[in-house]
């Protein structure tokens, strides 16, 4: 038995896409579907009832990895899988999942991929850096990320681990927290490029960088949490870490031209080796899209802004979680 585990909060617009393509699985073994409605407020719950076979659970409003845990401890299944109510996946998801864990028995969790049929240019780049991405992880035999859009586990150890981190109140970093964790514990986890859900991506520019602020913000989180994941992980290339350094340098610089007529030097330098991060990535655009590739460098500069303030967003976050909590010894009683 394989259990599917699908959180959903006002999910009205997609979540039927997502359950039909459920149905039509090319699998032929037993599987259970089931869906958590997470205090939704709009039809949600009432068109998942309309799929007689989908199990439904409700629950307040606590978050998707509440959510995701209460699908795992009512799943039947052995293998845990688990998508979002946003994604559509293709008909040999389920079995491409499981081959991957037959393979090597030595696996505890997938991740798959993601596709879009989006036109718009920002909705384009996104694609191209999941793919940008997915290339970097073919590189390693074993990875440490696996995101829940397209993830299986095998239960046992996904109990074990105590499944996703609660602390977390938004769809951002639990994910990789649960995959570091795992990671650190020695277990394996592989990437199948094969295992496939089509996704709507941001496709406005200020989307975009609010959700590149969102997952910088909560992935400090993830990263106080296992501080060895901040040199190195399977998912991020270094390059991209080392392009969230330029922008406040680049922004300082500007200032200081600003207010004194100098520093134009180091304010080109900065640019003409932000330049030098990017080219890869926008060779490798041009290649599949021309228009992005083009626009690429201007738009992984406004990337890497959104990050680093995100980044410094988490960092106030974590600290004042810190001084609160060596405050509350002051109340107790």
């Amino acid at each position: 038995m394989v259990s599917i585990i699908i959180p959903a909060y006002n999910a009205e617009k997609t979540i039927k896409q997502c359950l039909e393509s459920m149905m039509g699985q090319d699998y032929a073994g037993d599987y259970e579907v089931i869906v958590v409605d997470d205090g939704s407020t709009d039809s949600t719950p009432h068109i998942v009832s309309g799929f007689s076979t989908v199990k439904l659970f409700r629950q307040k409003n606590a978050g998707p990895a509440s959510a995701r845990n209460k699908g795992a401890s009512e799943a039947k299944g052995e293998i845990i899988l688990f998508t979002d109510s946003d994604c559509v996946p293709e008909p040999s998801w389920v079995s491409e999942m499981l081959k991957s864990f037959s393979k090597n028995h030595e696996v505890v969790g997938v991740k798959g991929s993601y596709k879009t049929r989006q036109k718009e240019i920002i909705a384009r780049l996104v694609q191209l850096e999941y793919e940008n991405k997915y290339k970097y992880m073919l590189k390693a035999d074993y990875i440490d990320f696996i995101d829940t859009y397209s993830a299986g586990f095998k239960k046992t150890v996904f109990n074990e681990m105590n499944g996703y981190n609660t602390e977390f109140p938004v769809a951002c970093a639990e994910d990789i927290e649960l995959s570091y964790r795992l990671s650190s514990k020695g277990y394996k986890m592989v990437f199948n490029p094969n295992t496939v859900v089509y996704h709507t991506h941001p496709s406005r520019l200020p989307d975009y960088l609010k959700k590149k602020y969102k997952f910088a913000y909560w992935r400090t989180l993830a990263v106080k949490k296992n501080p060895k994941k901040l040199i190195k992980d399977s998912h991020t290339p270094q390059l991209m870490k080392l392009q969230l350094l330029f922008p406040p340098i680049i922004f300082t610089n500007i200032l200081l031209y600003l207010i004194s007529g100098e520093f134009v030097f180091i304010l080109f330098l900065m640019l003409l080796m932000f330049l030098l991060t990017v080219i890869p990535f926008a060779f490798q655009a041009i290649k599949k899209d021309f228009t992005v590739g083009l626009l690429s460098p201007f738009l992984l500069f406004l990337r890497a802004s959104a990050q680093f303030l995100g980044i410094a967003g988490g960092i106030l976050y974590l600290f004042r979680k810190k001084n609160k909590c060596h405050t509350l010894p002051l109340f107790k009683d």
